[in-house]
């Protein structure tokens, strides 16, 4: 048997399990706020909006300086806006309106109706547009969740043909997890999708960067979609590949009365036009 001298103190043995759980208790609790962090700047499924990650991507380098070339004043709403002041809008010079009607296959605007019909009774040429998952259905299927509910298209004179928000994914990797060709397939699939549901080619909505970089600056679809462009700055930019022109232009988040605010490159007939197909 063991015996102490007087005044030692003997070491306790060392244990390893408790030693490994202090560990990794200690690294839990340094993980723990980055993960709430992560998710505080992730936003939840459905929440997505027209230019959601423009701001983040390209910034905002000033706004339009009035030119020679006559344009029509136009804005672009979700649920984001609620109940839309469209009296105040109309009488700001607002003509034309877009309404988030649809994202993936999962959700709906539930102030759809509001802003739509809102648009349309105070006398504005309105649209809706659909906010594009890649990564949960195919375009196809997404198309057709868009046309039933609320994204078709008809020749009133009032009606737009629906808009395909197609740009960064707030929910995760920038391209949805797709090469480029993926993605060129599966814009084609939805844009072919609703020309053959409403007999009109979608308008296309997004931002230079991101379609060099998620669709390899793809030309193809420029011969019979219009093109919305993205970018909070004097002037549109440079411009997709195949556009030689854009039709409409987001160039503010933070406009009065809804944020953002749009430009049709043309006076109130060519907004008719575009709605009369």
């Amino acid at each position: 048997m063991a015996v102490l001298r007087p005044g030692s103190i003997r070491s306790p043995r060392p244990r390893p399990l408790a030693a490994l759980l202090t560990t990794l208790l200690a690294a839990l609790s340094l993980t723990l706020p980055l993960t709430t962090a992560h998710a505080a700047t992730t936003p939840s499924r459905g929440s997505a909006y027209l230019g959601i990650g423009v701001l983040a991507h390209d910034g905002r380098n000033g706004t339009p300086t009035t030119g020679e070339a006559t344009q029509t004043e136009g804005v672009d709403v979700s649920a984001y806006q609620g109940n839309a002041a469209w009296s105040t809008l109309w009488d700001s010079g607002v003509r034309w309106a877009y309404t988030k009607g649809t994202e993936g296959t999962y959700y709906t605007n539930p102030y759809f109706a509001q802003q739509y019909n809102g648009a349309y009774n105070v006398g504005m040429i309105r649209g809706a547009y659909h906010f594009a998952t890649p990564d949960t259905t195919s375009g196809a299927t997404q198309a057709n969740y868009f046309v039933d509910h609320g994204g078709g298209w008809s020749r009133d004179g009032r009606t737009l043909p629906g808009a395909l928000d197609i740009e960064w994914n707030p929910y995760g990797a920038a391209c949805y997890g797709k090469t480029a060709s993926q993605m060129v397939s599966w814009i084609a699939d939805f844009v072919n999708t609703y020309k053959a549901r409403t007999s009109r080619y979608p308008v296309i909505y997004t931002a230079a960067s991101w379609w060099t970089q998620c669709t390899g600056d793809y030309s193809g679809f420029a011969a019979n979609s219009p093109l919305w462009i993205a970018r909070y700055a004097a002037d549109p930019g440079t411009l997709p590949a195949g556009w030689p022109y854009y039709t409409m232009w987001q160039y503010t988040s933070s406009g009065p009365t809804v944020g953002d605010h749009d430009k049709f490159n043309g006076a109130l007939d060519r907004v008719q036009a575009l709605a009369n197909g």
